[in-house]
């Protein structure tokens, strides 16, 4: 069996080849926005794709954390289920300094890191990633900021349509292929 090989960008190419972490923000970006509330907690709705795709992701050495503004159990339950290396969630808005410290903690440059974010409080991690992503839905200024728009909507493969071009551009891709077509 032949892989699928998706053409990237040649421009996209040096910052996907230079990726060793991955960080993202959540709703939005692992959700589709909605939230349903209850009377006792809330529900949130995650794509198994994305899931697999960081799993992958850290199968090939490569760091992912979650950095969101609005702490949520369901959040919390979903990264645990996943084993997510990095975990921050705070209402203070500041995703600078948590993914700061979360670069200092990996020992990982700006240049190395990858981000996705969609709205007003991801726009200073966006202006500071060597790869800044967002997804169709995402304010104007995200837009700009970033260095690729997913096609797919987050919640709905975003996330694991980035990370295919990580793997792939970075020649591991192949190799998982390889590996689960046994």
């Amino acid at each position: 069996m032949r892989p699928v090989v998706q053409d990237i960008p040649t421009a996209l190419r040096p910052r996907l080849k230079s990726v060793r972490i991955f960080l993202c923000d959540v709703d939005g970006i692992l959700t589709d926005t909605s939230v349903w509330m209850g009377a006792e907690d809330e529900l949130k709705r995650f794509n198994i794709q994305d899931g697999l795709g960081l799993r992958l992701l850290q199968k090939e050495g490569i760091k992912v954390g979650w950095v969101s503004n609005r702490p949520s159990f369901a959040t919390s339950q979903r990264a645990l289920d996943l084993k997510v290396d990095f975990l921050v969630q705070s209402y203070d808005g500041d995703k600078v300094t948590a993914v700061e410290r979360i670069l200092e903690e990996t020992r990982c440059p700006w240049e190395q890191a990858c981000y996705m974010g969609d709205d007003i409080v991801d726009l200073g991690v966006l202006k500071r990633c060597g790869l800044s992503v967002t997804v169709p839905h995402g304010i104007a200024e995200a837009k700009a900021l970033s260095h690729y728009v997913t096609t797919r909507e987050g919640g709905h493969g975003a996330v694991r349509e980035i990370i295919d071009l990580i793997l792939k551009a970075q020649g591991k891709w192949e190799k998982l292929v390889a590996q689960f077509a046994q």
